[in-house]
C-alpha cells in the first residue's frame, strides 16, 4: 500500500490529519498509516516504561483501537494527536496495573504476606494527573450525585446502606449512580 507519506516521517501536522481524516470519514487507509507509525512508538515507550513486549504490544493495540472509536474526540486546539494517543495509551496502561495488582504484588517470604510493588516517579504523576481530572469532574456533578458517588466509591458503601442514610429507595440510589458515572464517563473521556 502506498501512503502519502511513505519516504518521510510524518510530521505532527500529518500525524493530526490522519485522526482527523479517521474523525471525519472513517478513513481506513488514514488509520493504518496511523496504526504502523504510532503503535511501534507506543509499544516501545510501554517497554521502556517496565511493560513486558507482550503487555506493551496488548496496550499499544488497545491504544489504537481507541482512537479508531474516539477519534470525534481528537481537539487538535488542545494537543497534539501524539500527545492524545499517548494519554490514551498511559490511560490504558494504568487500567492494566489496576486490573492486574496481583501482578505488581510480591510475596514476602518472611511475613508470608503479598506485598504491593512501589509505583514509580512516572507512574505516580500520571494518577496524580487522573486524580486531579476526576476531582474536577467530581465538582462539575450536581451535589446529589456527588454525594452518592462519593458514598458509594470513596467510602465504599453499599448502596443499600445508602438508601438508608439518604432516606432514598434503593432503585432513585442505583439510578443515580448509573446517572452520575455516566455524566463522569463523559466528562473525562472529553479530557483525552
Amino acid at each position: 500500500m502506498t501512503t502519502l507519506h511513505e519516504h518521510d516521517p510524518l510530521s505532527r501536522e500529518a500525524v493530526n490529519q490522519l485522526v482527523l481524516a479517521i474523525a471525519t470519514r472513517q478513513d481506513r487507509q488514514a488509520f493504518a498509516e496511523l496504526f504502523n507509525f504510532a503503535a511501534p512508538k507506543i509499544k516501545a515507550f510501554m517497554m521502556r516504561s517496565g511493560s513486558t513486549a507482550e503487555i506493551a504490544e496488548e496496550i499499544a493495540q488497545e491504544a489504537m483501537l481507541v482512537v479508531w472509536r474516539k477519534a470525534t474526540y481528537f481537539d487538535p486546539a488542545r494537543a497534539s494527536a501524539m500527545t492524545w494517543i499517548f494519554t490514551i495509551a498511559r490511560n490504558l496502561r494504568i487500567d492494566f496495573q489496576r486490573k492486574s495488582k496481583w501482578s505488581n504484588q510480591s510475596y514476602d517470604d518472611e511475613t508470608g504476606v503479598m506485598q504491593a510493588a512501589e509505583p514509580t516517579p512516572e507512574e505516580i504523576l500520571f494518577i496524580r494527573a487522573d486524580e486531579e481530572k476526576v476531582r474536577a469532574a467530581l465538582q462539575a456533578l450536581s451535589s446529589e450525585q456527588e454525594e452518592i458517588i462519593r458514598l458509594s466509591f470513596f467510602r465504599d458503601r453499599p448502596h443499600s446502606e445508602i438508601a438508608r442514610e439518604l432516606d432514598l429507595p434503593l432503585g432513585t440510589v442505583k439510578s443515580r449512580i448509573r446517572r452520575a458515572l455516566g455524566k463522569l464517563r463523559d466528562m473525562l473521556e472529553e479530557t483525552l
